[in-house]
């Protein structure tokens, strides 16, 4: 019996110290689970990092983002390293922290019908004035802009949307990022490969935006926090839960969702050794 859990990191179950501000003003203990050199950048709560070290045992636990390979490496989720990982929102698959070869050939044939990466780039840097843009980076098949503290004007987002939807393209929104990927690179056609190569009897997933609502939708379960793309669009589906906390909290919440869920079917428990009020 495999059960997999596809996870969505960043504002889903790692959270950046900007990102804490979710929460509110008072936080619960916290684990450091990313550094960049010395210092400690990504947390999630010590009751959650105890109870993801038991999933990581127990589940096919794989982190699923649009983090590149260099980016995810510094995420250090409690227990067992991952053998699957998604990276760069579905463009490379890493088994044993090496990117298959064979999935990133597939990758290129899926987003060949997309207009071309330059074509995007050149209306990134021409559109994102340098008034509220601190940088545009390429991203091997996709790219996103960091934006300044203030983020782009009203109304930026959904013309750039309209504008990459006609070129097959998609943008997303992730604090304050945008991202703009090509409709075929998909985090979900990755974690149906892993799924398949695992022989998955469930599917749970967790994730916070828009270029997570497919993969919700795929699994058999999934679960989204109470902040984020989905949660401000007010998206729903019938087999999508919606977690009552925000912030690092819901971090929390959606570990132990995961592990009741796991639990269910695997016929395991996993005693909460905290509760969320």
């Amino acid at each position: 019996m495999s059960i997999l859990i596809a996870t969505d990191l960043d504002r889903t179950l790692v959270y950046s110290r900007a990102a804490l501000a979710l929460t509110g003003d008072v936080l619960p203990p916290l684990t450091c689970v990313e550094r960049r050199g010395d210092e400690q950048v990504g947390f999630m709560t010590a009751a959650a990092a105890r109870l993801t070290a038991t999933l990581a045992d127990r589940t096919v636990l794989t982190p699923v983002t649009t983090r590149l390979p260099d980016q995810l490496a510094r995420v250090r989720l409690p227990g067992p390293p991952s053998r699957f990982a998604v990276a760069a929102n579905g463009g490379v698959l890493l088994v044993d922290g090496v990117a298959d070869r064979s999935w990133q050939a597939r990758v290129v044939a899926a987003v060949a019908d997309s207009a071309d990466l330059s074509d995007i780039l050149a209306y990134v840097r021409q559109a994102c004035s340098p008034a509220w843009t601190r940088q545009v980076r390429e991203a091997g098949l996709f790219c996103y802009a960091v934006l300044g503290e203030a983020g782009a004007p009203d109304g930026f987002v959904d013309e750039a949307a309209q504008w990459a939807a006609g070129r097959g393209w998609l943008v997303s929104a992730q604090g304050r990022k945008l991202y703009w990927t090509p409709r075929g690179l998909t985090k979900t056609a990755a974690v149906r490969e892993v799924a398949n190569r695992v022989d998955a009897e469930l599917v749970l997933a967790a994730g916070d935006s828009l270029l997570d609502r497919d993969l919700l939708c795929y699994a058999d379960r999934g679960i989204h926090p109470a902040h984020g793309e989905l949660f401000a669009s007010g998206w729903s589906a019938p087999q999508v839960e919606r977690t009552r906390a925000a912030g690092v909290l819901a971090g929390q919440e959606i570990v132990e969702w995961l592990a009741a869920r796991a639990g269910e079917f695997g016929r395991w428990a996993v005693a909460r050794d905290t509760a969320i009020s």
